[in-house]
């Protein structure tokens, strides 16, 4: 019959590639929303100068040099790197497309140009742990100045008691709080969840927060602007930019939200160990520490022993522990 048996393996029918303005939609609703939030800056940009080209299209080559295109319109910030990080994205938005479409048969693992692509070489971040001084200015301008100070207040307080990322915060539930154990349920990046440790007091504030707001249903988001409406990213921009206006040092140097979480986790391992401060931050991955990290994990008692010491109070965890 003239067949061969690779003939009979593989599918007679061969797969039409997909065009770019075909497929990043599809594969945007097989992913996070917090993921394709992400990506959508940089999918826009592949639609707008590749929409109606095939997968198999683009070389390596192209991709390289869409990303340092990409690179050089990044907008320039105070904290800008020379777009480095746009480029990073360009190509990790790139693999994530590839990725599905390999998976998918569309086109082989070695035909992947996106994973031919070197990232580029990330610097050190300049981000660092706020000094006392620094930490107590930030919280006595967000709590004396602006809309919504008690807001504010109660926003640094969260985040400095929990390390929490802003995601964290703003999926924060009535739900989410366990009143007996003060814990709340965080629920991050990479689809996480956790229960974190906070102080009476927090648990106290948030409580209080959620009743005087109207964040009566147990689903519905925690965190509230005056009139009910729940938070949003653009409350963490409006904060830093105020504070920025107010102390110099912190528009200088970009100062954000994530700089607390540096702060309390610098605190958290030179005081408590670095098995605690990688469970008090919801880092589950082995890193650098290699298997040891599988053997040195520390429960919620441990990580329930800085809050206590960081907010002096007792906390119901450390006293069971």
């Amino acid at each position: 019959m003239g067949l061969s048996p690779q003939d009979l393996l593989s599918d007679a029918r061969p797969r039409t590639v997909p065009t770019f303005a075909e497929y990043i939609e599809r594969v945007g609703d097989a992913i996070s929303p917090g993921t394709r939030r992400a990506y959508d800056p940089y999918w826009r940009r592949v639609l707008a100068v590749w929409g109606d080209r095939r997968l198999d299209q683009p070389t390596a080559l192209e991709i390289k040099q869409l990303a340092e295109r990409t690179k050089n319109a990044a907008l320039v910030r105070g904290n800008s790197r020379g777009g480095r990080s746009a480029a990073e994205n360009m190509i990790t938005a790139l693999r994530c497309v590839y990725r599905h479409a390999v998976a998918d048969g569309l086109i082989t693992d070695a035909a992947n140009p996106a994973a031919r692509v070197m990232k580029p070489r990330r610097l050190a971040s300049t981000r660092r742990a706020l000094s006392d001084v620094q930490l107590g200015e930030v919280v006595a301008v967000a709590s004396t100045t602006g809309n919504d100070p008690a807001l504010d207040a109660l926003l640094l307080r969260l985040h400095t008691e929990t390390a929490c990322r802003r995601g964290g915060a703003l999926a924060l539930r009535p739900v989410d709080l366990d009143r007996q154990q003060c814990l709340i349920q965080l629920r991050e990046k990479g689809e996480t969840v956790r229960w974190q440790p906070v102080s009476p007091t927090l648990m106290r504030y948030l409580r209080e927060h959620a009743d005087e707001r109207g964040a009566t249903e147990d689903r519905a988001p925690l965190l509230r602007y005056r009139n009910g409406t729940p938070l949003t990213r653009r409350r963490y921009d409006y904060l830093w930019t105020r504070l920025g206006k107010h102390l110099a040092w912190v528009a200088t140097q970009q100062v954000s939200m994530h700089w607390i979480r540096h702060t309390t986790l610098t605190w958290v391992e030179r005081n408590f160990g670095y098995a605690v401060a990688k469970a008090f931050a919801g880092h589950t991955g082995r890193g650098d520490a290699g298997t040891t990290a599988t053997y040195v994990r520390a429960d919620l008692h441990e990580v329930a022993r800085p809050v206590a010491a960081l907010t002096s109070e007792p906390h119901p965890l450390v006293g069971s522990a």
